[in-house]
């Protein structure tokens, strides 16, 4: 049994499916190898990795015979035996096979390959699993039922959970994705306080274009973002050795170094893109020793110098599905996450209990791999840990609302005429929130992705309103403002008008996917499939009814609002760290602060007056 991750090779291509950059790792490779000799039998042979234009060709020849580069993920009329799909497993969207080496007579099976896709690039891992798994997945694509049934020996689901390298596989594909496209950055933490750091810039160094700060001390390329008493923001230290990425060509360089020191050998070890580069720019110096009695964690490369506290934001983001209809219960979740900042001398540990209201349901926990759970109770969370180098994310959390949403009403359009649509808008905002908030900005979009937008008639009873060729945009909150006690009442209502509609011919659902000739749509190079997901896309363009789709829930296909907001407050989730009783081992003092903030994340107002997709309850 194979213990830890280890990557045997991974790949990026761009978007005409070429790979661009390319890793493998022979010290993986040849154990690999010896498996496969244990293993060795008619059926099962070893087969050497393949080169990066075999690499390219097998992975175009999967995207059409699944459809897109993703696939279906569960079985359909066009799935073949021995594709992902006929594994009939959502999963199998994310974590693929690829059949390699076709021109020497045989069907080479390339499995678990964890696919990320980031831009414009599809990066694609290989981590090291046991020959017996792979077999078990060869087995998957050939049986004649669809689906797993109850009872049965083999699945899909039973085989990656025996599989930990499958986690570090994808934590490994996420890192680079956000490497290659300029976001490898830390979480966000806020301070209720002014714009200076104090004393962290007297332990900093090494930042590109900062020439000034002694090179005695280390850089941290994480931002603090301080909120002055008016609620406007303002960067702190936002010092970063990251190169900036984003639309210049893949940094080849700049993966190979990451790549040498994060996962040497191909054993990932640390994937913190802000430790690696520290370390590069920095190095070590000999000053540097930890206590005699503790040992450093990987986490922490360099030990902090300077002014000491430590900062928590607690940061809610809230889905929602309104739907103003007896028949249908409104939908709210939260997902969250508490960052951290610990800017302390040393290597202390710090504790701390978290807490939740009572009528909160927290249905989810994850933490750092620095973090120690020792003890969970029905409406607290202790945690121990030993805080690594600048921000980081303490914990990750899903809850439900312990609240009532923060926006609430209803969206209603009708169409008076083949081009023009009356809509009327009732919302609350903060409606039965006593305690204090401070609402950044509030906004509410209509989009029309499949008309185009000439004019709109109509005054809001608070707010400005523009409009985009797809959208109309209505921002009841421009100014930062605080609440309390009293709700903010909108109103909006008015028409909108749009382009005439000239209804163009498409082929029927499927005949694109099979290749018809009479097809309007331009079919790939090889004259057989077309992107699946850009089909549906171009169909919803086309402003062809929800009933064409081939996905019927797509929430695309149906008329909708969304709202954005962001405030600064108490969490939604009722999720809260009290300071004073995060104790730090050895004892020191050092201010604590916490602060919170709540974003919005699909939060979805469905026309009352129209079609909508929901979740069928399970019967008692």
């Amino acid at each position: 049994m194979l213990s830890g991750c280890y990557i045997r090779a991974l790949w990026i291509l761009n978007n005409q499916d070429f790979v661009i950059f390319s890793r493998k790792f022979p010290v993986v490779e040849k154990r690999w190898h010896v498996s496969c000799l244990k293993e060795s039998s008619d059926d099962f042979k070893y087969h050497m990795l393949p080169n990066d234009s075999g690499f390219s060709g097998a992975f175009s020849d999967r995207k059409k015979r699944e459809g897109s580069a993703r696939g279906f993920g569960v079985r359909v009329s066009q799935s073949v035996k021995g594709s992902d799909s006929w594994v009939d497993d959502p999963i199998t969207r994310h974590v693929i096979s690829l059949y390699v080496n076709k021109e020497e007579g045989e069907n080479n099976l390339l499995w678990p390959l964890v696919l990320h896709i980031k831009g414009p690039y599809s990066i694609l891992i290989l981590p090291l699993v046991e020959p017996r798994h792979l077999k078990s997945y060869s087995r998957m694509c050939n049986t004649s039922d669809c689906g797993s049934a109850i009872g049965a020996d083999e699945s899909l689901s039973s085989l990656l959970l025996d599989l930990p390298s499958i986690t570090g596989a994808f934590a490994v594909a996420q890192t680079i994705g956000d490497i290659v496209v300029g976001e490898a950055m830390e979480p966000e933490v806020v301070v209720a306080a002014s714009p200076s750091v104090g004393g962290l810039l007297d332990t900093l160094t090494g930042s590109i274009g900062i020439s000034s700060i002694s090179a005695r001390a280390k850089p941290v390329a994480s931002p603090v973002i301080a909120f002055t008493i008016s609620g406007t923001t303002v960067t702190g230290a936002a010092m970063s050795d990251a190169p900036k990425m984003g639309s210049r060509p893949l940094d080849k360089d700049v993966l190979r170094s990451f790549i040498a020191s994060a996962m040497p050998f191909g054993t990932p070890l640390d994937l913190s893109y802000s430790n690696i580069s520290a370390i590069k720019t920095t190095g070590f110096s000999s000053a540097d020793v930890p206590p005699a009695d503790r040992k450093q964690p990987a986490w922490k490369p360099y030990l902090y110098r300077g002014k000491q506290r430590i900062l928590f934001t607690i940061h809610d983001t809230v889905h929602a599905a309104m739907y103003d209809r007896d028949e249908i219960p409104d939908s709210i979740t939260i997902s969250g996450q508490v960052n951290c900042r610990a800017e302390l001398e040393g290597l202390p540990d710090v504790s701390l209990p978290l807490t939740w209201l009572a009528s909160a349901r927290v249905e989810s926990l994850t933490f750092h791999p620095c973090a120690q759970v020792p003890e969970h109770g029905g409406d607290k969370q202790a945690i121990t840990f030993s805080p690594p180098l600048g921000n980081f994310v303490l914990m990750h959390y899903q809850a439900l609302c312990s609240v009532g949403p923060p926006i609430k009403g209803f969206y209603q359009l009708s169409m008076v005429s083949e081009n023009e649509g009356a809509f009327l808008f009732r919302l609350s905002v903060m409606e039965g929130y006593k305690i204090p908030r401070t609402i950044e900005f509030c906004t509410v979009t209509m989009p029309f992705p499949r008309r185009r937008v000439v004019s709109f008639d109509g005054t809001p009873s608070i707010g400005t309103v523009s409009n985009t060729e797809h959208s109309v945009d209505w921002k009841i909150i421009t100014n930062t403002r605080i609440t309390s006690g009293k709700s903010i009442e909108a109103t909006f209502s008015g028409t909108v008008r749009f382009a005439p509609w000239q209804a163009q011919r498409m082929p029927p659902s499927g005949s694109a996917l099979m290749g018809d000739e009479d097809s309007d749509l331009e079919s790939e190079s090889s004259g057989s499939l077309v992107n699946v997901e850009d089909y549906i896309m171009e169909k919803m363009i086309k402003d062809l009814p929800a009933a064409d789709l081939e996905d019927p829930f797509n929430r695309q296909a149906y008329n909708y609002a969304t709202v954005s907001f962001k405030m600064i407050g108490p969490s939604f989730s009722g999720i809260s760290i009290d300071p004073k009783s995060v104790s730090i081992f050895p004892a020191l003092k050092a201010p604590i602060e916490v602060s919170a903030q709540v974003t919005s994340g699909d939060y979805i107002l469905w026309n009352t007056l129209g079609k909508c997709p929901v979740a069928a309850t399970p019967q008692a």
